[in-house]
């Protein structure tokens, strides 16, 4: 009796893995093969992590027979790990609503982590029966983020309830029924018209526009609180919960509506001053990893130097190239120059491109110059960083550095783009200023900022004076491993590059 139980087990263990291969790994490595049979019962069995079709049949398995839903019932889609220790991710925009239907690879959200901007997209067809979370909320990783019944599969109750959150109650299927009628519109009226008939767009950065498009919301209806009137994100999130619906609605004779040529809109934003004397906005996101490590680097003993650098040479070099950049394709600035410039200073100085290990018993440093450029974007502040410096041309530092703009502005830089960073810069001059007191982002121990280039009186070798392309660069040390003079020194050697850019021929790998 008991070697036909092991016979019977171990026939049922080779079904499973031929018919279905079904396999998750549990935290503490076991995993699970599953199938369904055509009385709909499920059956499990648990094995060594290390387990292969050879060793399958020579196992004890122990198999749990439970009531459940049919091969073509709902499936709970979870987010997946995105890395880098990533926990939870905040949905930015959905691009499905209950109801509709999808096919494999269809764009079902987009999400933003502490690092980078993720567009998630199904495996599966079928049809969406829940989405577990509402814009703005918080989606853990591990956990459903939508539900999916596949194509010809039967509707079927969820098999188990997410636990329930502020963040993770399920959107609704469609907007709200209060005014409703103002929130639908066609996607491609997000402009107003000024008296002379003029088309002008509404003022808002384009994550905001794909907001108020995926949700269906003419930016018109939105009352912006940025500067000059600019509609932001948390205006769109108001505006979706019905708290936030520009005063035009509410009058007693609304105006006829803007795409209207009869009457036009006005074209100078006006300042709304709301009834109440603050307003509060949840830290998410970029601001939110901004807070966390801003607070982590006030720990850190900083040390500020700033020096002088003579741009007129490098300015004559960059111009002599420009125009064989852009028959390339490529927009050359100064930051490429710079940047390999940094590079071969460091090999020079490379405790300037180490690292404090969490214990701070060890100096790590690092063989490869992954050096930060701080970006404003639309998501806010982000430091993307190009990847082994030191084996790049110039134009080939230009190429990427053209690449991780476009994506920053974007809203596309993945997580490879933020990782890994060993040293940055902040060109802080093209905004404006000409000293600056950067923040260390651990745990690199050095951080530059670059002031704005000006036209400035100084003294030739003759006593004459004359006028210098003059820029300031501003550097930051951790005082625990960096001293002023290795900073000072490591800038000496920066500015000779920089002054004299054909040097950076001779040291150029």
């Amino acid at each position: 009796m008991l070697a036909r139980q092991i016979v019977s087990k171990r026939r049922l263990a080779l079904q499973v893995y031929r018919n279905t291969n079904k396999t998750t790994t549990t935290s503490r490595g076991i995993s699970t093969l599953s199938f369904t049979n055509n009385n709909n019962n499920e059956f499990k069995s648990s094995l060594p992590k290390s387990s292969s079709s050879s060793s399958l049949l020579n196992c004890k398995n122990t198999f749990e027979v439970k009531r459940n839903y049919s091969s073509n019932g709902p499936i709970l889609f979870n987010l997946a790990d995105v890395g880098e220790g990533i926990a939870e991710c905040e949905v930015l925009t959905w691009y499905v609503k209950e109801g509709d239907s999808i096919k494999e690879f269809d764009k079902l959200c987009e999400v933003q982590s502490d690092k980078a901007t993720v567009e998630i997209t199904s495996r599966y067809d079928g049809k969406v029966t829940k989405l577990f979370h509402k814009i703005g909320g918080m989606a853990k990783v591990g956990l459903p983020l939508v539900e999916i019944t596949p194509e010809g599969g039967a509707s079927a109750p969820s098999p188990a309830a997410a636990p329930s959150s502020p963040s993770t109650t399920a959107a609704p299927s469609s907007t709200p029924s209060s005014s409703s009628s103002s929130k639908t519109i066609s996607h491609h009226e997000n402009e107003i018209t000024n008296k002379h008939g003029q088309k002008i767009k509404v003022l808002a950065t384009p994550s905001v526009r794909h907001l108020a498009k995926a949700n269906s919301i003419d930016l018109n209806k939105v009352q912006g609180t940025g500067k000059e009137g600019r509609v932001l994100k948390e205006n769109i999130l108001d505006f979706i919960n019905g708290t936030n619906i520009s005063q035009p609605l509410h009058q007693a004779k609304p105006a006829a509506p803007v795409a209207a040529p009869t009457t036009p809109a006005a074209v100078t934003p006006t300042l709304t001053l709301s009834s109440e004397r603050e307003s509060r906005v949840p830290i998410s996101g970029i601001k939110k990893v901004m807070v966390k490590s801003m607070n982590a680097a006030t720990a850190v003993p900083h040390f500020g130097f700033s020096e002088e650098y003579i741009m007129d040479k490098l300015t004559e070099l960059r111009n002599q190239m420009k125009p064989m950049a852009e028959a390339r394709g490529i927009k050359l600035s100064y930051m490429p120059f710079l940047i390999k410039a940094t590079s071969l200073a460091l090999l020079k100085y490379p405790v300037l491109n180490s690292s404090v290990s969490p214990d701070e018993s060890q100096l790590i440093y690092k063989n490869y110059h992954n050096i930060g450029v701080a970006m404003d974007t639309p998501q806010g502040l982000l430091v993307p960083n190009i990847k082994n410096v030191e084996s790049k041309s110039i134009f080939e530092i230009a190429q990427e550095l053209n690449r991780l703009q476009k994506s920053g502005i974007a809203g596309q830089l993945t997580p490879s783009d933020m990782s890994g960073g060993t040293f940055s810069l902040s060109n802080i001059g093209t905004i404006g200023g000409t000293y600056c007191s950067p923040v260390l982002l651990l745990p690199e121990v050095c951080i530059g900022a670059l002031g704005k280039i000006q036209k400035l009186p100084r003294f030739d070798k003759h006593g004459n004076v004359i006028p210098q392309s003059i820029m300031i660069i501003s550097w930051s040390g951790d005082h625990r491993v960096i001293d002023g003079a290795t900073i000072a020194n490591f800038s000496n050697v920066l500015k000779g590059y920089i002054e004299n850019p054909n040097t950076m021929l001779f040291d150029t790998r």
